[in-house]
């Protein structure tokens, strides 16, 4: 994927301000050392700051840290791979939203994230889980299927509850709360929403077509999914998240 942090902030805010929640779960405390995992263009990193933490947020995205700097120049951010990270001063918290579905080596980021953590330390995540935006994949694969008669893959995976506990049990961590749920979610900007969101999360899979394929791919993707998705002028997606709380054996 290569991101655009500004289409991210001004379209899809709903991330991080879905993930709130989560750093309410996390309780940061004055003075730990929290690691924000995949922290996009850095907004949760900076609210978990304010918290009197000491924060480092790490993404792989270079255009999304260069945002984050320049946005929150208080937070420290560092471009590096979530499933090939080493820092040699350990953490309190582990913190990650909606970024995790997206590391194809799950079981590397869990070995990272659990080399980094201190002995007790929490572990505090959410991404999406079993199901999510099912309805959503199915369309746009059928649409790039049809217009251009190729398969695709997403570059996402999103774990069911036994399979990610699992993961996390085999490398030291013991969990105290998994949870799966719905979260239909809406876009931003009414009829115009699919399309941004298409060119947000799906650039990896447009980007191997012409302009003129693209266009046509999300206007067949947009008439595939408007009967199970299009609600009262607005899209709103069949998101499913898992979050987990769990600690440092």
């Amino acid at each position: 994927m290569q991101w655009n942090s500004a289409l991210y902030q001004d379209k899809h805010a709903f991330v991080f301000k879905y993930g709130e929640d989560v750093v309410q779960l996390l309780a940061p405390q004055a003075g730990e050392r929290i690691l924000d995992v995949g922290c996009g263009t850095g907004h949760l990193s900076n609210v978990i700051a304010h918290t009197g933490a000491k924060v480092v947020g790490i993404d792989n995205s270079a255009d999304m840290i260069a945002s984050a700097t320049a946005s929150f120049p208080g937070v420290t951010f560092q471009v590096a791979d979530a499933a090939d990270f080493n820092f040699f001063e350990l953490f309190d918290a582990i913190f990650s939203n909606a970024a995790l579905h997206w590391v194809r080596d799950a079981e590397g980021a869990v070995i990272c994230m659990s080399r980094a953590l201190k002995s007790g330390g929490r572990f505090v995540v959410e991404m999406g889980g079993n199901g999510n935006i099912e309805k959503l994949t199915r369309g746009i694969g059928d649409a790039v299927r049809e217009v251009v008669g190729a398969e695709v893959d997403h570059g996402r995976h999103y774990p069911s509850i036994s399979e990610y506990t699992t993961l996390l049990e085999r490398h030291g961590m013991v969990v105290s709360n998994a949870l799966l749920f719905d979260r239909p979610t809406v876009f931003a900007d009414g009829e115009l929403g699919l399309r941004n969101w298409i060119n947000q999360f799906e650039q990896a899979v447009l980007r191997d077509f012409s302009s003129e394929q693209q266009v046509e791919i999300i206007r067949v993707a947009e008439g595939k999914l408007r009967d199970q998705l299009f609600r009262d002028g607005n899209w709103v997606a069949d998101y499913k998240r898992l979050r987990i709380v769990a600690h440092k054996r």
